[in-house]
């Protein structure tokens, strides 16, 4: 087992399984723009890089002209929707219970009022030092200088600190910064994709997490 200081969590598609409320939210959003909804799987490959780029792939190409009305009107129903089917992925609680004494932050490319809305209905935010949404700093997935300074803070060297994810930017985050890489393969990101970044570690299950780190 590899003994570890700091542990940064993604969040959509590692702790919290919400590729639903999503994917309903941004068909909501293109049928009230009369834009043909799409199925939810081909949603889910947009999510990653926030909620710009997740609108701005779901219009395509010929309708970014309605780009302001669809973040408009995604934003309202998704913060009114946002916990219709959200759920924890198995053995989070349990995970997080294991490593209470470990330092962990969630770093996401959601939106911090979305992720802190969804930590506090799941009673997650207490196993949590901070928690850094797309527009808690100037800087998104897989910029380093997210990274940097907490590692600083918490006092964590490259060799004590890992990325757990299910997404190619926690992997690229883990790598531009010189930590480790854990790749979680059972969420929403595509397994072959994570793979093929070469991560530090693997999981198919949370719980695995306690047989890696200590």
């Amino acid at each position: 087992m590899k003994q570890i200081n700091l542990m940064i969590f993604d969040f959509d598609g590692t702790l919290v399984n919400s590729g639903g409320d999503i994917a309903a939210s941004v068909n909501y959003t293109l049928e009230n723009l009369g834009i043909p909804a799409m199925e939810p799987e081909v949603i889910i490959d947009f999510v990653g890089d926030g909620v710009k780029k997740l609108i701005e792939r779901s219009l395509g190409h010929d309708c970014q002209d309605q780009f302001d009305e669809a973040m408009k009107i995604f934003t309202a129903y998704y913060s009114e929707h946002i916990l219709d089917t959200t759920t924890f992925y198995p053995g989070v609680t349990d995970i997080l219970q294991h490593f209470q004494d470990k330092k962990k932050v969630i770093i996401t490319n959601k939106r911090y009022s979305f992720t802190k809305t969804i930590a506090e209905a799941l009673d997650m935010e207490k196993y949590f030092d901070d928690i850094i949404g797309e527009d808690s700093t100037p800087y998104k997935k897989p910029d380093l200088r997210l990274l940097s300074p907490l590692m600083e803070r918490f006092g964590a060297g490259c060799d004590q600190t890992v990325v757990i994810g299910d997404g190619i930017n926690d992997i690229l985050l883990a790598k531009n910064t010189g930590v480790l890489s854990c790749a979680f393969l059972n969420g929403l990101g595509h397994r072959d994709i994570l793979l093929a970044q070469r991560p530090d570690f693997i999981y198919e299950s949370l719980l695995e997490l306690r047989s890696l780190f200590c």
